[in-house]
């Protein structure tokens, strides 16, 4: 049993174009969201308001949680919805791949919408455009995920979502490399007449491009219903060698122990999960109202966390068979709950660096970001093949609903919290004292909690064994 790194490599290009997606997302929506609230309730642009009165924009950002909370919120009925029926299609392109080709493709023709929409301050017609692509990617995002571990054995499945991961970051880099270029905070800090539309539509048309390319690729290297075929009986062996504490049993209840285990994860997994995204969310504003820095910096910084990121993805799945996927996760929670201690204390830097009044970037932050990168890589290799470890194959797409519908919850509920608790404190450095803390009530928990079970290690043939194999 060996891990096929190409057929893996080529799988990744789904969450390739699903984390392309979300880096444009996360990254221009909430700034848009803050700009055209700000226009709705003082009669002005954010940055325009950022000079008049800093707090106010801190008023406005308990209505950009709102709105990006109410996406996850259908994320979060949606994602479940579409694993379980995944797991039931049957198709002549498999049971993932029909909702992988729809989702993408009514996505990517909605994508460019939303900066158009907002550009004209149709803030109607913007949130209309965000809700349908939410909807459709989620439509594309369970199968998509379901796809590596339908074809991959379990004891395998870290090392695959290694490369998977992987995969996904470079779709989160290119996106970031166009922030870099393409920056917001110009759009931003320009009056309303001088805003040039293509700074921050070109983003959202090449995420729309890549994303149609990836699934593309997907759809032509990875045939479903073949492969199935083909690893029938490495899938049956990975079944024997999964770590569990009691076997799985589809013909009876899940075992207490296994329940017991899948609940923990879930729980530890929501509360990283909202420190994670309230991260992603308000990052963009923290560096444009809060350090009044460049957003490219922001983009450099993603990159830098990514790059960290992406050595933890390779090395995730190597420690796992090491020390076991829980000690991987606690160490990457550890790790992660570090940098966000160090970041609390980060400042304005007060030098002003060009004529629009924009400060120097915090240098310490793109260390706090490569140590955060390094240790969430640990915590997302290990955490889903956990998940999918407590079920058979039939029920693959319903247990990635179970992760997701954690995930989404979380990310539900930490933007109107995180807004709320802006408005009444005033204080942006409450962003990352509200990420610490999450942590480490996530490291506590599952640390104490879950099990280190290891996977039956596997046999390789050697000597002469090896030659009558070939």
């Amino acid at each position: 049993m060996k891990l096929n790194k190409k057929r893996t490599f080529l799988i990744g290009f789904a969450f390739f174009g699903i984390l392309l997606l979300w880096q444009v997302y996360d990254s221009w929506c909430p700034t848009f969201l803050t700009d055209i609230f700000a226009k709705r309730m003082y009669g002005v642009t954010s940055a325009e308001l950022k000079l008049k009165d800093a707090h106010s924009i801190l008023n406005v950002q308990w209505l950009v949680g709102i709105i990006m909370a109410c996406d996850n919120l259908a994320a979060l009925i949606l994602l479940p919805i579409f694993g379980s029926l995944s797991d039931k299609t049957k198709s002549p392109i498999g049971k993932r791949m029909p909702y992988i080709l729809t989702g993408t493709f009514v996505a990517a023709f909605a994508f460019p919408f939303i900066p158009l929409f907002f550009h004209y301050n149709n803030i109607f017609g913007m949130v209309l455009c965000m809700a349908i692509v939410l909807m459709f990617m989620m439509m594309y995002r369970n199968p998509a995920v379901s796809l590596m571990p339908d074809i991959t054995p379990k004891p395998l499945r870290a090392k695959a979502n290694g490369i998977i991961n992987i995969m996904g970051y470079l779709g989160g880099a290119a996106a970031t490399v166009l922030g870099i270029f393409l920056k917001l905070s110009d759009y931003i800090n320009s009056d309303s007449v001088e805003r040039n539309i293509w700074t921050i539509e070109i983003p959202f048309i090449v995420a729309s491009v890549l994303m149609v390319i990836s699934a593309m690729v997907l759809f032509f290297t990875i045939k479903e219903n073949k492969l199935k075929e083909e690893l029938k009986e490495e899938l049956d062996l990975g079944e024997k060698m999964a770590a569990v504490e009691t076997p799985i049993d589809d013909s009876k209840p899940m075992s207490s122990a296994n329940k017991k285990m899948l609940l923990c994860i879930l729980f530890a997994e929501f509360l990283w999960f909202m420190s994670d995204n309230a991260i992603s969310t308000y990052i963009g504003n923290y560096v444009i109202y809060y350090l009044n820095s460049i957003s490219s910096a922001t983009m450099i910084m993603t990159i830098v966390g990514g790059l960290a990121s992406v050595i933890g993805f390779a090395t995730a799945g190597y420690i796992a068979d090491k020390i076991g996927r829980k000690w991987t996760i606690s160490a990457g929670l550890f790790i992660a709950l570090i940098s966000l201690g160090v970041m609390c204390f980060v400042t304005p830097t007060g030098v002003v660096t060009g004529a629009k009044g924009e400060y120097a970037f915090p240098s310490l932050l793109f260390a706090v970001w490569a140590i955060k990168g390094y240790g969430m890589a640990l915590v997302h290799n290990c955490s889903f093949p956990m998940v999918v470890e407590l079920c058979s194959s039939k029920n693959i797409g319903k247990f990635t609903g179970f992760y997701y519908a954690s995930s989404m919850s979380a990310q539900t509920v930490t933007p109107i919290l995180l807004g709320f608790i802006f408005t009444m404190s005033g204080v942006w450095r409450a962003l990352p004292l509200y990420s610490s803390i999450l942590v480490l009530l996530s490291f506590i928990l599952f640390t104490l909690l879950v099990k280190n079970i290891k996977a039956e290690k596997i046999k390789n043939t050697k000597g002469l064994e090896a030659l009558e194999d070939n």
